[in-house]
């Protein structure tokens, strides 16, 4: 662990995990919204809407996030010009940012959809019959409901975005598996000591978390 002795090297370990953190927290919250909106077009009664949800989850889904992250640097950026930040850091993040969440808002969107599909059908039809419409009743109605059976497929898409997080690396940000590749050139005698850091540094953040929502899932589950 000497390694981690030194302040500067120390430094850079907290940075790379405080952007995994930044990255996965602003991720989840886009990747939601954005997910939760295309499962309302997967169900909706128009086909156009439809036909959109299901293109963007069968495209995303389908791609390797590594290439959704590549085009995000070189396509929108370096191509197109679009900068998000002045600052390269940044810049880079919330490209990351961008890549992670439309990549994740493919799987959110198929969770909340199985969640929608566990509501008896009667709930719609009751809905309706009291002169509700389609989007009032899922907001009303539906998605409360379904909300409450998919936390823990939830809890597991979050979990994979925050180890996804990591390919951010590849565009430039020093995030925990760039500053770990750095540390292990630079100090190739504790290669075994640094990978078990970063990767007990992970498994002291996800395996809670992943028991946090089993645990909630539990507590929210509908009795029927």
């Amino acid at each position: 662990m000497h390694v981690f002795a030194d302040q500067a090297n120390f430094d850079a370990y907290v940075s790379g995990f405080l952007w995994i953190l930044k990255l996965t927290g602003a991720a989840a919250v886009l990747a939601l919204l954005l997910g939760v909106l295309l499962a309302a077009f997967r169900v909706s009664p128009v086909p156009v809407l439809r036909g959109l949800g299901t293109a963007w989850v069968n495209i995303f889904r389908n791609t390797p996030l590594t290439l959704i992250i590549f085009f995000c640097y070189f396509g929108l950026f370096s191509t197109l010009g679009l900068s998000l930040a002045e600052d390269l850091d940044l810049n880079n993040y919330w490209l990351g940012v961008v890549g992670l969440s439309v990549y994740t808002a493919s799987f959110v969107c198929e969770a909340v959809r199985s969640g929608i599909n566990t509501v008896p059908n009667g709930q719609a039809e009751a809905a309706r019959a009291i002169g509700l419409t389609f989007f009032q009743t899922l907001r009303i109605v539906v998605l409360p409901q379904a909300g409450r059976a998919v936390v823990a497929p939830l809890g597991s898409v979050l979990i994979a975005l925050c180890k996804n997080a990591t390919i951010v690396g590849t565009i430039g940000l020093m995030e925990s598996s760039s500053v770990m590749k750095d540390l292990i050139n630079s100090n190739g005698d504790a290669v075994i000591a640094i990978f078990a850091v970063f990767a007990g540094t992970f498994a002291a953040l996800l395996i809670p978390t992943g028991y946090f929502f089993g645990w909630l899932a539990n507590r929210l589950a509908v009795k029927r």
